[in-house]
């Protein structure tokens, strides 16, 4: 039988595109690290923030928007304040309505990333709720993430 696979840190390679993060006085929790349900508010920052820079998304009044259906995260070394933090940002599967994000959290000059993890967003129509095809522009900037 074999074992089950460990995950492992991944490269600043791995990723194409980085988004800088400031760690916060309240991030850190009791045990004087970041609390870890802070990571999902950066991979939510991080890809957000990158898909308004890129003018494909527009989260007051565009008719498409993302709703994450499944996220998770595997730490690898703690992250505090204060610290900066790199996201890294690629996209996994790339399908009809929805994407795979992968997020790597990297502490400033380190090669490794200090937690990984993804989420899924499944892209919706804002009105009705109902999945719909991703818009062309939004494809072509996700494409540009595939790894």
């Amino acid at each position: 039988m074999n074992a089950p696979h460990r995950p492992q840190p991944l490269p600043r390679s791995d990723f194409p595109v980085y988004r800088s993060i400031s760690t916060r006085w309240m991030d850190n929790d009791v045990y004087g690290h970041v609390n870890n349900v802070v990571y999902y508010s950066w991979f939510d920052t991080a890809v957000n923030a990158y898909l308004i820079e890129q003018g494909v998304l527009d989260i007051h009044a565009g008719q498409t928007i993302g709703l994450v259906i499944e996220t998770q995260c595997n730490y690898f070394a703690p992250l505090a304040f204060p610290q900066e933090v790199q996201a890294g940002i690629r996209v996994a599967r790339l399908g009809t309505s929805s994407v795979r994000y992968e997020v790597g959290l990297f502490a400033s000059g380190e090669a490794l990333c200090a937690a990984a993890g993804h989420f899924v967003h499944v892209y919706v129509d804002r009105e009705t709720r109902r999945p719909v095809a991703l818009p062309d522009a939004l494809r072509a900037v996700l494409a540009a993430l595939q790894h």
